[in-house]
C-alpha cells in the first residue's frame, strides 16, 4: 500500500496544479483532443443515470462574442479559442415520460440532480482539459441573463446553462500564479463540522491571500478574502433568476 502510495499519479498532479487561464494564444484545439475531453467527461457520476445534463460547443466567433457580453463583457469569452456551455437539461427526461405515457413530476430535488449533473462533467472535462496542457477559466456570469443564453443557444424548454467554460492554450505558454486556498481544517472535517477556530483560520487566509496579491501587484484589502466577498454578496445576486429558471422549465420549490 506504501508503495502504491508513492507512486507518481497523473490525475492527482494535474489537480494540484490547477490555475484559472484567462489569457489564451489563438492556437486551435484539434478536434480529437477536443472529443477526448468531452467524451470522457460524458463517464462522470450522474444521479440515477439521469444523464440530466448537455453540453454546447461554441467556436463561432459571434455566438462567442455575443455570450461575452451576455456573462458580463468578459473579453475571454470572445478570445478563447472553445467555449462550452454546461447545461441542466431535463428535456430528454420529459422525452423518456412521452415515451412511456407518463408525466413528468418536476420538483427542486429534480433541478438540483440536473444542475449536479452539470457541475460533475464539467470538472471532469476541466481536469481533462488540463492533462492536455490546455487552460481553463469557468464562467458564472453566464447566469446573468439565463434566458437570452438559452434563445443563442437554441436549448430546448427544459434545460439552462448552469456555467460556462473557456478553454485554450495558456497565451505564450504562461500559467499564472496558482492562488493559495483556505487551510486544509477550514475545509475538511473529520467524522462531525468543527467550527472551532473557523474564525481565526479565514483571518489566516485574508493574510496569505493577501501576501498573493501583493506579490502581483493587485491587493486591495488586508482582508483580501473576507472584504470582497462579504462586500459582493451584501445583496442577493441575480434576484430573478428563480423567475428566469421557472420561464425555462426548472421548479424550485
Amino acid at each position: 500500500m506504501l508503495y502504491l502510495f508513492m507512486e507518481k499519479n497523473q490525475v492527482i498532479e494535474t489537480l494540484n496544479n490547477h490555475v484559472t487561464v484567462r489569457d489564451f494564444s489563438p492556437e486551435p484545439i484539434s478536434d480529437e483532443i477536443l472529443s477526448q475531453i468531452l467524451n470522457a467527461s460524458r463517464r462522470s457520476p450522474t444521479g440515477s443515470n439521469l444523464q440530466a445534463y448537455s453540453i454546447i460547443v461554441v467556436k463561432n466567433p459571434e455566438t462567442k462574442k455575443k455570450l461575452a457580453a451576455l456573462s458580463g463583457n468578459q473579453k475571454h469569452v470572445e478570445t478563447c479559442p472553445v467555449f462550452l456551455a454546461f447545461c441542466a437539461d431535463i428535456s430528454r427526461i420529459e422525452i423518456a415520460s412521452e415515451i412511456n405515457n407518463r408525466k413528468l413530476a418536476k420538483g427542486l430535488e429534480l433541478t438540483i440532480v440536473s444542475t449536479i449533473d452539470a457541475a460533475l462533467v464539467g470538472m471532469s472535462a476541466n481536469t481533462a482539459a488540463e492533462s492536455y496542457g490546455l487552460g481553463v477559466v469557468m464562467i458564472g456570469g453566464i447566469r446573468n441573463d439565463p434566458k437570452a443564453v438559452a434563445k443563442l443557444l437554441n436549448l430546448p424548454k427544459g434545460a439552462y446553462v448552469v456555467y460556462g467554460m473557456c478553454i485554450g492554450y495558456p497565451k505564450d505558454g504562461k500559467l499564472p500564479a496558482q492562488k493559495p486556498r483556505m487551510a486544509e481544517e477550514l475545509i475538511i472535517h473529520q467524522e462531525v463540522y468543527d467550527t472551532s477556530n473557523a474564525r481565526e483560520l479565514v483571518q489566516e487566509y485574508d493574510k496569505e491571500l493577501a501576501k498573493h496579491y501583493d506579490k502581483m501587484g493587485i491587493n486591495q484589502s488586508k482582508l483580501a478574502w473576507s472584504a470582497p466577498v462579504s462586500k459582493k454578496l451584501e445583496s442577493v445576486r441575480r434576484a430573478d433568476l428563480k423567475k428566469n429558471l421557472e420561464d425555462l422549465g426548472f421548479v424550485l420549490d
